[in-house]
Order: structure tokens, then sequence, then C-alpha cells
């Protein structure tokens, strides 16, 4: 496998990957040249120089990973490549610490003018009176986006003396209140703060969220910083709003437009302006490296991916149920006949009271394993499931009669229904415990056989002898019926495939009714 990485990071995470896989390091390649490039890699990092388009995702044929060795993931079609079951994973820790200095640090300069009086004296200029600045301590700042760097900036700035309010609408008054911070409404917020600092994600919401009304709210003075994403904030409303005196001044690390060539923002002696430095330290630039090429190598080894921003989080508790899910899918629509339509998937006992998202995708995965010629993951099973028009319902029962955990599948087509179950023996063995409404007790592994039959002796003994004949040795043997002399159920784990001739000489032993080879 091969690596290619298109953006500067530190040495430390190239040299990590370079232990186990190959790395090429490509740096300044134009989209043309990337999509001619990466049809050899199963690997792509970047930060946030390279566009990473449908375009690019689509040539690479090989791609299984994309990582980003920083937080947002704005410049990745993370669309495309859900689609293509690629992974894009990204290090959203690792900046965190320089975003939040790098912000404080803004709103200094722009309180006390040091980038203007910095220039000035380099000039030859000794104007003190012209560069009278304003304290922080005591003022509102208001904090748009309370996520990582926003909580550590409202740390650093309540060490700092300041009020804090905060407008995010997915933290929870609780945690606010932990950082000294109050949770107010976005009109409030802006009719408040003397300061406005934004760390919000870009998004379709979040897109122009600052604009002409937004800044008619605001008190006359106030002072914005932007260290998260350029176009949160509408520039020609802000240009306005500084030209009309509305807003005294503004420290922008990004743009709407970067580099901001040409851009009328600078030329205003009110902002203060960095290139895109919020996550330029050495130390941010060594922990999100690592990160990345940590995730990027748990990825291609099939590992769970860290920091994954396309697939199903999967807690601990959960773990040992993937491969029982996944299996039962596998298992369900091997045995029935007919397009799938609809999957029906009941989490009893211990299971119920967990999240259960990452197991209906394994579900999901298992199922679309035999269905589907592509590849099929975590990170695309949904989406093809819903291409595909599969309707998938999810329920849970809190108790379970006979097992600590169950977890029942059943796939309905146009023709017919089965319905399988199983559940964690120590907490690791997977055991099919009911198959419709027929007790067994079978490991899912390998290859099985089952049948249906009527229960009436010599049934057994005949399959047997085909499989002796035939030089297949049966591993287990398991068989499930309601009452004697009724239907039945028979699971046999065998250690190789059987023919098609061998099915059906089996398929006309008198009794029998059904028999499917399953693979597992």
């Amino acid at each position: 496998m091969k690596v290619l990485v298109t953006d500067p990071i530190s040495q430390e995470g190239i040299e990590k990957i370079m232990k186990e896989i190959d790395v090429d390091v490509a740096t300044d390649l134009t989209e043309k040249e990337l999509i001619k490039r990466i049809k050899d890699y199963e690997a792509l990092i970047v930060r946030s120089g390279t566009n990473v388009t449908r375009e690019v995702i689509n040539a690479g044929v090989r791609l299984r990973v994309i990582g980003r060795a920083g937080a947002g993931v704005d410049n990745i079609d993370v669309d495309a490549a859900t689609e293509k079951g690629i992974i894009v994973l990204n290090a959203p820790g690792g900046n965190t610490t320089s975003a939040a200095e790098h912000t404080i640090a803004m709103m200094l300069s722009l309180s006390r003018n040091i980038p203007q009086a910095n220039a000035s004296l380099k000039k030859g200029k000794w104007t003190r009176s012209k560069f009278i600045g304003t304290e922080i301590q005591d003022k509102i700042l208001g904090i748009i986006g309370l996520g990582r760097v926003g909580a550590e900036v409202a740390k650093k700035a309540h060490a700092l003396g300041m009020h804090i309010i905060a407008c995010d609408p997915f933290i929870s008054m609780d945690i606010a209140e932990s950082l000294g911070t109050s949770l107010v409404e976005m009109d409030i917020l802006l009719e408040r703060s003397d300061y406005i600092t934004i760390h919000a994600p870009r998004t379709k919401g979040t897109y122009h969220l600052i604009g002409d009304e937004q800044f008619e709210i605001m008190k006359k003075g106030v002072r914005i910083i932007n260290c998260a994403r350029g176009d949160i904030i509408d520039e020609g409303a802000l240009i306005k709003a500084i030209k009309s005196e509305k807003v005294a001044g503004a420290a922008l690390d990004v743009f709407e437009n970067e580099p901001p060539e040409g851009s009328p923002l600078l030329d205003l002696d009110e902002v203060i302006v960095t290139p895109h430095l919020g996550a330029s330290t050495k130390e941010a630039q060594f922990n999100v490296s690592v990160a990345v090429a940590e995730g990027v190598l748990h990825a291609l080894k099939g590992e769970t991916a860290r920091n994954a921003v396309n697939m199903p989080s999967i807690k601990a508790e959960i773990r040992p149920y993937l491969t029982l899910a996944e299996k039962l899918g596998r298992l369900s629509i091997q045995l029935v006949d007919g397009s799938i339509n609809q999957i029906d998937i009941i989490y009893s006992g211990e299971i119920a009271e967990r999240e259960t998202g990452a197991l209906t995708t394994a579900v999901l995965k298992g199922i679309l394993d035999i269905l589907l010629r592509e590849s099929v993951n975590f990170v695309n099973a949904p989406i093809l499931a819903k291409n595909r028009g599969i309707k998938v319902v999810e329920s849970k029962i809190e108790l379970s009669e006979d097992f600590t955990g169950l977890v029942t599948v059943s796939a309905k087509t146009s023709r017919s229904e089965k319905r399988v179950a199983g559940t964690l023996f120590g907490k690791k063995d997977a055991r099919v415990v009911q198959i419709d409404s027929y007790r067994i007790d079978a490991v899912p592994s390998g290859y099985m056989l089952i049948a249906s039959h009527v229960d009436k002796p010599g049934i057994i003994g005949r399959v047997g002898t085909i499989l002796g004949e035939n030089n297949i040795n049966i591993a287990g043997m398991q068989v499930g019926r309601e009452f004697v002399g009724g239907n039945a159920v028979m699971v046999l784990n065998i250690d190789s495939a059987v023919s098609d001739n061998m099915l059906k000489q089996i398929k006309v032993i008198e009794g029998i009714q059904d028999i499917k080879l399953v693979t597992l």
C-alpha cells in the first residue's frame, strides 16, 4: 500500500507511516495533477491547501482513506467519499491549544493596536497617542461555538477577567457553566458583547452567519475576531460595518477567499490580519501530523478508524456485538429468495440500552456484502441500502427472557421472509439461537447447511451419508423443532462448500422442504 501527502505536515507523522507503509510527498499539486496521480494510492493526507473534490475521489480507484491533518474537513467532499466507501478522518484535538491561543493573541492585538503600532514605529514614527487601546478586563466576550476551541478560549478569557457568554445549540447548560460561561440566544449575544469571537464549523447553516442584519443588532464599538472559517462572516457586510464605525475593529485569520488578494479588508487600518495561522505552531503541527498518521494506519489495517467523520461511533460496550450483527445480516439474506425490500432489527436486553447505530450498519454491511459485488464497509453501507430502496426498521425491547442481550434480524423480500436471532456467550462467542420459530445453538462461521424438513427418523442420516460420500466433514450439528413429528430445521457446520449437484441430491430426500448453503 502507498500513502500520498499533498500538503506540508510534520516530519514525525510522515516517519510514523514510513515505518510500515510507503509514503510519497508531493505538495502544490494542481487538481489535474492530483487526479492523474491519485489512482496509485490507498490513502491521501492533506491539510487545508488541497481541495479533495469529487473528481479527485472518483479518480482514486484504490483510495480507502483520506486524512485531514487538522479539525475541519470542508476542503474534502465527504459525501463523495462516503458514496465510494472511503473513510474520511481528521485530527480534531491536536491544534486546540494553538487555535485558542491565537484567538487570544488576536484579541489582545486588536485591543492594543499592536500590529499598527509596530508598523508605525518601524517606519521611524513615535506616535503614541494614535494607538491608545482598550482593556479587555471586565468586558463581555461573546463566543459563537463552544466546541473544543471555543471552550479553551472561554477558559483563557475567564482567566483574563472577561465575562463570557456563548451561543451553541449543541452544548448543555451544565457544560457551559463549568466553563464559567452563560448560554444565551444569538440575538442576545450580538446585542450584549463587547468582543465577539467565532468558533463554529463551516456548514450550510453557518455560511454568512454574521451579515448586515447581525451587525445591526451589535452595540457600537464592538470588536470581531474570526479564527474559524472565513465565509461565516459576510465580508462585504463587515466592511460596511467598519466604515460606519459600528464595528471598532476586526482581527481575521481566515477569509472568504484565501489568499485574500485584492480584498478591501486589507486596506482598512481597523483590521488586523494573519494568513490562517491558527494551527501553525510546532506543537500543533506535531500533534495533528502524528494523530492523522495513526488514524490512517489504523484504517488501512482494517482496525477502528480514530476520528472518522463519516462512519458511526463504535463504543466499547457494543464492539463485541459487531461481528454477531454482521453475521446475522449475512445469514438472513442467504436464507431468503427474491428481491430484498425491508430489514427489521430488534435489540433486546442489555444491548437495547446502548447506542446501536453501528450494529444496524453492521447488519446492513453483512447483507450488502452478499448482494453486491462492489466494496461495502461501515462508511457506505447505509447509503447503498438507501439507494437500493431497502427500508430499515429498528426497535428495542428492554427485557429479554432467556438471554442477556439478543439481536434479531428479519429479512423481507418480494417472495419470502426469514428471521434469525443471535447472542453472545461469555461476552465474546457469537451464537445463532433462533431461525424463524426454531430454537438452536449454532456457531455462525464458515460453511453452513441449513435445511427445513419434516421431523421424522432417517432424514439427518441420509443428509450425512451424501456429505460423507463426497468427503465433506461435519463440524457441528443442531436441530430445532416445534414438536415431535412436526416441522424442524437442521443446521450443519461443514468444513468445505457443497456443490449444486449435492444440494439437488439432498433436496430430493423425502421430508426435505428446503436446503441452503450459507457462507459466513
